[in-house]
């Protein structure tokens, strides 16, 4: 397998015919229990399976697990997994949970609700891995019991702490005093699937054979690294992998163009200019001006982003961050723009600028206290989609007086930039939470609680975004269950606020596109049976996706 090593001396497209070959992932020379998937990781792996670290490359839902599935992509009753059941009490301050009791660890220790207690106080205790921004205080009342109670009603953080907390194992992760920085190079969980082979180019999932679920079918799950979507395109055409998730060319096409595979694409990620945004926390650059995260906001042709960068597969984008089709009950009437606006509004962003004190040089571009608006924003060397998009803003921004540069990064040079807030703009994309609701999106990355100054990491408020009206108003959606109609004024104030100050500059909300190799293996979520969002990054959810498939024939 020494091969591997050499591959970066190869064209293209020796490289993924090599890959094909090394793996045994193309045509006859495949296991047909293997699946091959491209996550979109241009570069090396850089190995880490702790699913709470911001770099980690695989583990939540394959490896480690949580208590139950939560199905964004259609609005149900949650998956048992580790949990069977669950209730909260009258006043929503306390949750109980019954767990299985037909579960081992893959090193053959029994679990148990300690392991549930152990991983819940962990979170609790710890500020760098505290996504949820989990307050609980968790009892194990017998071996399939836990009881969690929180200082306050608290029942929007049931999804979170129940489907986006994954369960480590005590007698391993006791001996580890700072889990936010642990590699995790050996990876003990209840999934159902174990660390296999790992390599930089690559690395291997494999069956687990005691699961409590049951073997899977597919015996071996193999990620690839590539050099970016492109290299993602010619596997396809080679055939070399079954499962991507990202750009294709003339992806309505996909049938025609790639025998054997199937696509599907659904809203789900809102595409947007991150900036660093406040000062206080360390922010340095235009950037920091409200005015100038305005005026590119309205500089922006979206109708031209969506038709060069994204084969119009994007769709029009709240700037108060409600998922949009999703979400069209909870979209204030309080904003000023429903809908960020499809086309340019040069006058409107004009107007921004010189109300803010700008002054239009010699050159065409504005500056202020004699400095320019020139913005450096980052993105990942072979997101193609994202380039084109960038190369496509910075022609239009011109035309409003803004020059912004991109700059290719390697991902994990870029992630730990927008981890760390030495950036002035990036280009990422906003995610949803464990259930189909924008409180989840709100106080992951508005919030807070979930963000820190320049130089220390942020998990995922990355635009050290800080304001106390929305911090308020997650305050009191928190203690309010889904449903109740009090909720939508609180929806109302976040985003009037986020539309204000646009710490992520809103661009499209990006369809998600995803091919899969129909021909070898069946189970794929469709549109009529989305049991799981078809994403190969989305975790859980993939995992649920390789629990499902079977080698076609079989």
């Amino acid at each position: 397998m020494f091969l591997h090593k050499r591959l970066c001396a190869l064209g293209l497209a020796v490289l993924v015919a090599a890959t094909a070959a090394c793996s045994g992932s193309s045509g006859a020379g495949r296991p047909r229990d293997t699946l091959v998937v491209y996550t979109g990781q241009a570069g090396d792996f850089q190995l880490n399976f702790n699913p709470y670290a911001p770099t980690q490359i695989e583990g939540p839902g394959t490896i480690y697990e949580p208590l139950f599935f939560f199905n964004i992509a259609k609005d149900g009753p949650p998956k048992p997994v580790l949990g069977t059941e669950f209730g909260w009490n009258a006043d929503g301050t306390e949750l109980s949970v019954t767990l299985r009791d037909d579960v081992t660890w893959s090193d053959g220790e029994k679990f148990t609700a300690e392991d549930v207690k152990f991983t819940f106080d962990m979170v609790a205790k710890t500020p760098a891995v505290n996504k949820t921004g989990f307050k609980g205080t968790t009892t194990a009342v017998d071996d399939t019991h836990v009881v969690i109670k929180f200082p306050e009603p608290s029942y929007m953080d049931g999804p979170q702490v129940l489907g986006q907390l994954w369960i480590m194992p005590e007698h391993v992760w006791k001996n580890y005093p700072t889990p936010a920085t642990e590699v995790n190079a050996n990876p003990v969980g209840t999934g159902p699937f174990q660390l296999g082979e790992f390599k930089a180019q690559s690395f291997t999932l494999k069956a687990n054979p005691k699961y409590w679920g049951g073997e899977p079918a597919v015996k071996q799950v193999r990620y690839l690294s590539l050099s970016g979507n492109q290299a993602g395109v010619d596997a396809l055409k080679a055939g070399s992998i079954d499962w991507q998730t990202g750009p294709v060319p003339d992806v309505k096409d996909v049938e025609k163009n790639y025998p054997g595979y199937r696509a599907v694409t659904l809203p789900l990620n809102q595409v947007a200019l991150f900036t660093c945004s406040d000062a206080r926390l360390g922010c340095q650059g235009p950037q920091t001006d409200p005015a100038v995260r305005r005026a590119i906001y309205h500089g922006m042709n979206r109708t031209q982003i969506n038709s060069l960068a994204f084969q119009n597969t994007g769709s029009e984008m709240s700037p108060g961050f409600t998922l949009q089709p999703r979400d069209t009950a909870l979209l204030s009437d309080k904003l000023t723009d429903r809908m960020a606006p499809m086309n340019a509004d040069v006058a409107k962003a004009t107007e921004l600028l010189t109300s803010a004190g700008y002054v239009k040089g010699a050159d065409g571009i504005y500056a202020k206290d004699g400095k320019p608006l020139a913005l450096t924003v980052k993105v990942v060397a072979g997101w193609t989609d994202y380039i084109t998009a960038l190369e496509t803003l910075s022609q239009q921004l011109l035309q409003i007086g803004v020059k912004i540069t991109p700059q290719q990064l390697s991902w994990n040079e870029w992630a730990d930039a927008r981890g760390r807030g030495q950036f002035e703009l990036l280009i990422d994309s906003v995610e949803q939470g464990p259930a189909p609701d924008p409180y989840y999106t709100y106080s992951y990355f508005f919030s807070t609680a979930t963000t820190a100054p320049v130089g220390q990491a942020a998990n995922p408020n990355f635009a050290r975004f800080s304001n106390p009206v929305v911090d308020a108003a997650l305050a009191e959606l928190k203690k309010t269950d889904r449903g109740d109609p009090a909720r939508q004024a609180h929806y109302d104030t976040i985003q009037v606020e986020l539309e204000k100050s646009m710490p992520y500059i809103p661009v499209l909300t990006g369809g998600v596109p995803n091919v899969y190799n129909d021909k070898a293996f069946t189970g794929w979520p469709t549109k009529d049976d989305l049991y799981a969002f078809p994403a190969v990054w989305k975790r859980p959810d993939a995992s649920q996706v390789y629990a499902k498939l079977k080698p076609a024939g079989s």
